[in-house]
């Protein structure tokens, strides 16, 4: 019988890798989708022992062209798609240049719509289909990333009700949430995260094996690890105006710091 294929967006590193690196290993071929196209011929190189066929599609996703490409192969039929790229800024809304404002717009939102529609005809007329949009605790939480924490609230937004309308279809939609991860991501984005406390970070393959199992159990919303669930349940329990005040014009982990503190720390478990 044909292998399963996964197709994941943004896999050269941190969590879109450790996706790549767990379908690899439960038998999937793969389409890995990302800018640097040496970085994918690295990936590809290491996870040809586990791996079935792995296709390289390079595209950026803020590029109107590329994404077309992607949706194009994403027609034609995949099992699992993981929408996991997705980048931040670190200048303040009205002093970041309206094309970057744009671009992380086009990465964070539209990619993950217009791939999503692209993917479930398919999945629709199998029965079956997982789609995994990577999101962040940013979007259930207020902080200074306005845009950032925007783009995800709408990728959790998007996922809850595009689930509910293909219940009962075999095909699932779910958003992934993680707190602080061990990757590249903050200093690519040039996010100072000096001060983030020790037991707030999580590692990718942890992350993923959560999120995994959580799907598997039919969740349509994964906050990976015990400390992020607990913080936020309590964030959604607090009116937002604390949260907002906690934030203020500060960085969002101060918001969560607040929220740990409101929760006596319990977080750490």
């Amino acid at each position: 019988m044909p292998r399963p294929v996964a197709l994941i967006t943004g896999p050269t590193s941190g969590i879109g890798a450790g996706y790549a690196r767990r379908y690899a290993r439960d038998g999937y071929d793969l389409v890995l989708v990302a800018r640097d196209v040496e970085r994918l011929k690295q990936l590809a190189g290491e996870l040809e022992s586990e791996a079935g066929h792995i296709e390289i599609l390079p595209a950026d996703l803020a590029n109107a062209a590329d994404r077309e490409s992607v949706a194009g192969r994403l027609a034609d039929g995949v099992q699992v798609l993981v929408n996991n790229a997705g980048f931040s800024t670190t200048d303040e809304f009205w002093a970041c240049e309206p094309s970057v404002l744009q671009a992380q717009l086009d990465v964070n939102v539209t990619a993950v719509m217009q791939l999503t529609r692209a993917a479930l005809p398919a999945m629709l007329g199998a029965g079956s289909g997982t789609v995994i949009n990577i999101a962040s605790v940013a979007g259930l939480l207020p902080g200074r990333g306005s845009t950032y924490a925007a783009s995800k609230a709408w990728v959790i937004s998007f996922s809850e009700g595009l689930s509910d309308s293909l219940r009962g279809t075999g095909v699932g939609v779910h958003a992934v949430c993680p707190g602080y991860v061990h990757t590249e991501f903050h200093s690519r984005a040039g996010v100072d995260v000096s001060t983030v406390p020790s037991y707030l970070w999580l590692e990718v393959d942890d992350v993923v094996s959560e999120s995994l199992a959580d799907i598997a159990n039919g969740k349509t919303v994964s906050v990976p690890s015990v400390r992020y669930k607990a913080l936020t349940a309590t964030g959604r329990l607090l009116p937002r105006k604390v949260i907002r005040a906690a934030g203020g014009r500060l960085a969002p982990r101060r918001v969560i710091g607040a929220i740990s503190r409101r929760i006596g720390g319990r977080v750490r478990a």
